[in-house]
């Protein structure tokens, strides 16, 4: 295999037998074979299923790629031999590194095993020595955040802390390849962009493989992408592309217009190379996990800092002062940020940025701008405080991860002191946005006809 491939997969077919009653397993084992030493045909006491037909592609090293379709297309019984835990009845595949996957819950895991037990287990598959897993514990335990649990079994898990432990595994395992199937739908709004920090880092250094239905996750995280419809590759390609195919045949079957199905079964991109750069990460910062707590929401907020100041609250308020469990688009919210000073600072400078589930940022802003506001030097003790008022935009129903950081300096020269990843989730209700990352508020839409 080329060195520059990571996967390779040729001429791929999975076959399942699917029987009809138990005891129709033994008749397999048994009568094919009497009825060969008598020379007569053999019978068949199963259906044939095959979730793969006839799938090749290739993986460059490096890139992202992201895999689409609907529930049975085939994706997890792709991924699934990819990683090794099934063989394929047809076709080969090559793959050159250390596969980390995130398929299905619990996998890798003994539900009898506590979670401990279950790291040491897990992380031996992926070829780690118990030294090796005993020095990265701890990370592994702070990157799970699942407190006393870790020494409970994990069968009284619930799906959330099952998707926390097993990623902090194989965020931990030197991975080449990452294989993250849809599981990561089932955590919380913290953990999730976690994740994705993780994510969009390993994207500097490995190759990835992407699951999901989601079309919008698939664009932004992937530069390439494979749709898979009933165990067949139907279109390859730019994820732009590939996804708005997906989303084009999805809204045809769903309202039968039969002609475009029938012409859109004939699109076929013959891209099977992926030859495309590794986009560029926005977030350089390196990640650990900190030691403070923000008590807005009872969220745990990682990020890092100098030593030189802290944030210590961050606060979600509505226009009375009240904290706001629950916003709707175009509604005044209050975004209050206290911080302490441990030196000297000429022209601190606090402010926040909102990002969705992927990541994305969304919007933000700090005190620099405002030149009504006058800059004052701060001494070693003092505290600092910043409020910002604004009606928050029109955005889906969901949750949003607030970031907010403290530095000093001006615009073209700044030094951030502590940066908050995770400081506040803002939980968002609004039946009024229906597409796109946020909505507007319209003044008049008008409908002539003549």
């Amino acid at each position: 295999m080329c060195s520059d491939i990571a996967i390779r997969v040729d001429s791929l077919s999975k076959r399942f037998e699917i029987f009809d009653q138990p005891r129709d397993r033994l008749k397999q084992m048994l009568i094919p074979r009497i009825q060969r030493g008598l020379g007569k045909p053999p019978s068949q006491f199963f259906k044939e299923f095959w979730a793969l037909n006839d799938v090749s592609l290739e993986v460059r090293r490096g890139d992202t790629v992201g895999i689409i379709g609907r529930n049975g297309s085939g994706k997890s019984t792709l991924l699934q031999i990819i990683c090794g835990t099934l063989t394929p009845t047809l076709g080969s595949v090559e793959v050159k590194g250390k596969v980390a996957a995130l398929l299905e819950l619990g996998s890798g895991f003994n539900p009898e095993f506590t979670g401990r037990e279950n790291v040491y287990l897990n992380a031996s598959l992926y070829g780690l020595t118990d030294e090796q897993v005993h020095e990265r514990f701890s990370s592994i335990e702070n990157f799970a955040e699942i407190g006393e649990f870790i020494d409970q079994p994990v069968k009284a898990y619930s799906s959330g802390m099952m998707v926390r432990l097993a990623f902090s595994v194989i965020a931990h395992v030197d991975a080449d390849i990452l294989v993250v199937d849809e599981a990561l739908s089932v955590g919380d709004a913290i953990f999730t962009q976690k994740c994705m920090r993780f994510i969009r880092s390993f994207q500097k250094r490995g190759t990835l493989l992407f699951v999901s239905h989601d079309a919008s996750a698939i664009q932004n995280l992937c530069k390439s992408a494979i749709w898979l419809s009933n165990g067949k590759v139907r279109k390859t390609g730019s994820a732009t592309a590939v996804s708005d195919a997906y989303f084009k045949y999805s809204l045809q079957e769903i309202y039968g217009n039969e002609a475009k199905l029938i012409d859109l079964d004939n699109e076929r991109s013959h891209d099977n190379s992926f030859a495309t750069e590794q986009e560029e990460l926005r977030d350089n910062i390196q990640i650990y996990d900190s030691e403070y707590t923000i008590k807005n929401n009872l969220c745990d907020a990682n990020g890092w800092t100098t030593g030189k100041a802290k944030i210590t609250s961050v606060e979600v308020l509505d226009v009375s002062g009240k904290a706001l469990t629950l916003c709707q688009g175009g509604e005044y919210v209050r975004v209050r940020i206290c911080a302490e000073a441990y030196c000297n600072f000429q022209q601190p400078i606090l402010g926040f940025l909102v990002k969705d589930r992927l990541g994305q940022d969304l919007f933000g802003e700090n005190t620099l701008p405002f030149t009504a506001i006058e800059q004052k030097p701060v001494q070693a003790g003092q505290k600092i405080t910043a409020e910002f008022g604004f009606e928050l935009p029109m955005l889906p129903d969901g949750q949003y991860a607030l970031m907010s950081s403290f530095a000093d300096g001006d615009l073209r020269s700044n030094v951030q002191h502590h940066w908050l990843h995770d400081a506040a989730i803002i939980h968002v209700s609004s039946s009024k946005v229906r597409w796109g990352l946020v909505g507007l508020q319209f003044r008049q839409i008008e409908l002539k006809i003549s």
